[in-house]
């Protein structure tokens, strides 16, 4: 799947991952000295695998050492965002994580091995975005009403992709599966894109994606886009309604993602 060129993602996504402004103040001494790892612990081609390069590439270049992202899929997300946690505090392993990694998850793993608000140092917000209902581009409704009154009526027989329990696609699916009275089949991806893939294939009939992955596609017509969780409409995709105007103002679909660095790390490090 092709993705948008970084500009692209950069100027046309409202609402999409814009750096943060990092304060130029006394670094740690003798830190970085060698390359740092960035996780993604989503499947490449994923919306924070995007943001990851395009943060790695920041660092890379304003603090003088390479950081090389490193995709740890699995578990919807937090597989990687573990290893993260356990990792040596000392600036050379942090993560790209989301509200699915550090905030649903707690929800939805009793046993998870690793507490989100403990375990993980803060650096900062990079990006928000707003996540999109599609079906496959054959899918019969024409519009949020049609969909929604076949969803109920047909609700057995279809299925919805999603990136692993916890991930945000999977959480949001769930909030409109309950707000539509719906219980479709849930098919479990690696991640987003292999998901949006399975979508584009027509191998699945719906899912929820954010307007990263799912802009260029619902752009070239692979996908039927029904609407956009927001107040208002997207620039990147002016021509789908948002949620409000559809019919299903209470389905309002919008994630962070943020960086985030082990417990212990020292804050001149994260100060960077």
């Amino acid at each position: 799947m092709k993705l948008p060129h970084r500009r692209q993602f950069l100027h046309l996504a409202a609402g999409a991952a814009t750096l943060p402004t990092i304060p130029r103040r006394a670094r740690a001494q003798n830190y970085p000295t060698r390359p740092g790892t960035i996780i993604d612990a989503f499947a490449p081609g994923s919306t924070t695998d995007a943001v990851a390069r395009i943060v790695g590439q920041h660092m890379s270049r304003t603090l003088g050492q390479q950081f090389i992202v490193e995709n740890v899929p699995g578990a919807g997300g937090t597989i990687g965002s573990l290893r993260v946690g356990r990792a040596k505090p000392d600036g050379y392993t942090i993560e790209v994580g989301h509200i699915g990694t550090h905030a649903f998850s707690v929800a939805f793993y009793p046993n998870l091995a690793f507490k989100p608000d403990v375990d993980f140092k803060p650096i900062g917000m990079v990006a928000e975005q707003p996540l999109l209902i599609l079906a496959r581009k054959d899918f019969p409704p024409k519009d949020l009403k049609e969909f929604i009154a076949y969803a109920k009526t047909n609700s057995e027989k279809l299925n919805m992709a999603h990136a692993g329990a916890a991930s945000v696609t999977f959480t949001f699916g769930l909030l409109l599966n309950s707000l539509l009275s719906v219980k479709p089949t849930l098919v479990p991806f690696s991640g987003a894109a292999p998901a949006m893939n399975a979508l584009v294939g027509g191998q699945v009939d719906y899912m929820y994606a954010p307007i990263y992955l799912a802009g260029p596609q619902v752009q070239t017509g692979t996908v039927k886009a029904y609407a956009i969780g927001t107040v208002e409409r997207n620039p990147m995709v002016p021509n789908v309604p948002t949620s409000g105007e559809a019919g299903l103002p209470g389905f309002q679909a919008l994630f962070w993602i943020a960086l985030f660095a082990p417990k212990g790390t020292p804050q001149p490090i994260l100060d960077n």
